[in-house]
């Protein structure tokens, strides 16, 4: 499972205006300081957000951008998707739609319990959950487990 840089990115530059209590829409290169994020590469990713309908841009002299939803209703599978597509994918094919016969028949399944694994965590965290830094009990005890802080 890979994090993309673009995805890391979006959820940090949405965690910065969740955090943005009075609503007001934040420049680009306000969110990309906030988060030490190269402007050029946000300017896209926060296209990606406004064109999936997670962010909105606002012109004129206080412009930049807003959350359309509120925080609370906003996933971080929500921005994840906006800027990647599917969650998990394999050879950019979604797992339903492969097949395996014969001794790597059961792999489908493991690829469908994957997607449903990250479903879990990243559909059920909000960004306003991120901002508190109050994430749901299922994701503190998933961190909480003795090899989840190992690389291998």
């Amino acid at each position: 499972m890979r994090v993309s840089a673009k995805a890391d990115y979006a959820v940090r530059a949405c965690a910065e205006l969740a955090a943005r209590t009075d609503g007001e829409s934040v420049p680009t290169d306000l969110l990309a300081s906030g988060q030490g994020i190269p402007v050029s590469f946000l300017e896209r990713i926060m296209g990606d957000l406004r064109r999936a309908g997670v962010v909105a841009s606002v012109r004129g002299r206080s412009g930049g951008y807003r959350l359309v939803r509120p925080a609370a209703e906003t996933t971080l599978a929500d921005v994840i998707r906006a800027v990647d597509g599917p969650l998990v994918t394999v050879r950019d094919e979604r797992p339903p739609s492969l097949t395996y016969d014969g001794s790597a028949a059961a792999l489908l399944e493991v690829w469908v319990a994957l997607r449903a694994s990250v479903r879990d965590v990243l559909d059920v965290v909000t960004l306003a959950d991120l901002v508190a830094g109050r994430l749901p009990a299922s994701v503190h005890d998933l961190a909480a487990r003795a090899d989840a802080w190992e690389n291998a």
